[in-house]
């Protein structure tokens, strides 16, 4: 007796000549209903129709097709249990072999705007995924394939009588697999439509590669994402593929990068033109300019130190001049929206420099959430994201600052939040000058931070993004000349921080709000 295949997909690709060399080459005879059928009919391919099939029409516009003793009695029998074949030959029904399924297109239909509700559940498949998973359940006797990508292996495997009880376990893994993830999509959808409060954390993202290794070469380590959503989104132009340290020092990059704006064509004017140098996640150089060639020069200049060997974003295009400053320096990666064909030139000569397009729409799309491991478990919080706003601050000594002084304030404030606490960041004329990153005391951060800077601390802001226990920071700070602070405030002893500025000519400014970052 012929193999008998079932095919009935959503997704057409591929189909026609996997039905060709299933029938022509293989010998296989054909199932299928709806518009797998009629596609496979007009190639002239022989294929019965499920309804013809079982002897029982399509009911309830179409929601029941497949669901028949016929079908899954074909399915899940077992080819070594006397008892399921007599079974078989009692009801007249023949074994399947083969299932070929993909479901209806749920996740495609709620990205659309403004999608009705019944429109988006009778986009939730019943029979494709009851076919799948009876498939994949008794895959020792059938073998089921979900993804397009699969096919021409599976072609492969037969021409070979290369069907392994190892490639069956294989897809059948990847059959639950793509029902699990589906079930999700429709799970996550529905909560957020009914503003349920989920009782799991319910995720379901593919694998994009498997890295070299983790953070250090004896740990393992993959990268899992969503297609098209944040970094995942990213072209990479050229240069050694990404590490783990890579992409995470990229992401605290790009976090940093943010808070002045992205833009999101490749003429666009609408935000400030920022450059971000990283160094083991934390920023060592921040600052704005008229142009991407001045907002990378400045924040190069902020420590050209630490910048080497480090990472690099740009929320602007990336041109020839500011690609002409990173001739001579060895840097990790540099992300932008884009690069233009005059700075892809120059910047092609440095063969390992890994070059990545980002554009806004990927970070758009990704997830508002920051997921953080612990062992056994997962904390999930809120990207720390909100917007600066200066009608909460609160000046709280004599002296007031000015608006050039407003203005660098507001650009620290902006880089301690992505710097790891304790944190201090030393900003003149919106270009950082000195990053005091993850000490056990505030004072040994501000130090760090100060003597970074050395003699440009003079007339220069200071941010703290937590309050100060005492007022050893304040009086450091004065020691070189900062004209300005700004912190969230909170502690039981702010007012000796505050009568120290104004006993040595400081202007505070207190936020109200506060910014950890372990």
């Amino acid at each position: 007796m012929s193999p008998i295949a079932l095919l009935s997909v959503s997704d057409k690709t591929g189909l026609i000549p996997l039905a060709k060399a299933l029938v022509n080459e293989l010998g296989f005879k054909i199932i299928s209903s709806g518009g797998t059928a009629k596609l496979l009919e007009s190639e002239n391919l022989p294929v019965t129709r499920v309804a013809d099939y079982t002897g029982f029409p399509e009911i309830l516009e179409g929601r029941v097709k497949t669901l028949n003793p016929k079908i899954h009695g074909g399915i899940l029998a077992r080819r070594d249990k006397k008892s399921h074949l007599d079974d078989l030959r009692r009801q007249n029904i023949n074994p399947i072999d083969l299932v070929v399924v993909n479901l209806y297109p749920f996740e495609k239909t709620i990205s659309k705007e403004n999608v009705l509700w019944d429109e988006a559940i009778e986009n939730i498949d019943i029979g494709g995924p009851t076919l799948v998973r009876a498939a994949a359940k008794n895959h020792q006797d059938v073998l089921v394939v979900t993804n397009p990508h699969q096919y021409q292996g599976l072609i492969d495997a037969y021409k070979s009588k290369a069907i392994t009880n190892e490639l069956r376990k294989k897809y059948s893994q990847q059959a639950f697999e793509h029902t699990a993830i589906y079930d999700l999509t429709i799970s996550k959808w529905i909560a957020k439509n009914i503003s349920y409060k989920k009782a799991s954390w319910l995720q379901g993202i593919p694998l994009k590669q498997e890295l070299r290794y983790g953070e250090n070469p004896h740990q393992k380590a993959s990268w899992y994402g969503e297609p098209e959503k944040g970094w995942s989104g990213a072209n990479q132009l050229q240069g050694k593929e990404l590490s783990t340290n890579n992409l995470l020092d990229l992401e605290a990059a790009l976090s940093t990068l943010r808070e002045f704006g992205y833009e999101n064509t490749i003429t666009s004017d609408s935000y400030q033109k920022a450059a971000v140098v990283i160094k083991h996640t934390n920023p060592c150089g921040v600052a704005i300019g008229d142009s991407p060639y001045l907002a990378l020069k400045r924040a190069l200049d902020g420590d050209r130190v630490s910048a080497f060997g480090g990472i690099i974003a740009i929320n602007c295009p990336v041109d020839k001049a500011a690609a002409k400053e990173l001739e001579n320096i060895f840097i990790e990666c540099v992300v932008a929206p884009y690069f233009d064909d005059n700075a892809k030139e120059i910047l092609s000569k440095k063969k390992n420099l890994r070059l990545l397009e980002l554009n806004a729409e990927s970070i758009q799309k990704a997830s508002k959430y920051h997921i953080r491991s612990i062992l056994g478990g997962l904390l999930i919080q809120d990207l720390d994201e909100q917007n600066t706003d200066q009608k909460e601050w609160k000046n709280v000594t004599t002296l007031v600052p000015n608006q050039e002084e407003m203005n660098d304030l507001s650009f620290a404030w902006k880089i301690v939040k992505h710097v790891r606490s304790n944190a201090i960041a030393v900003a003149h004329k919106e270009q950082s000058l000195g990053i005091g990153a993850g000490q056990m005391n505030r004072i040994g951060s501000a130090k760090l931070a100060l003597e970074a800077a050395g003699s440009k601390s003079k007339g220069a802001v200071l941010a703290s993004d937590g309050f100060f226990p005492f007022d050893d920071t304040v009086k450091m700070a004065a020691d070189y000349g900062i004209s300005s602070i700004i912190q969230p405030g909170g502690s039981i002893r702010d007012e000796d921080s505050i009568k120290a500025c104004n006993e040595l000519g400081i202007k505070m400014v207190i936020t109200g709000k506060r910014h950890f970052l372990h």
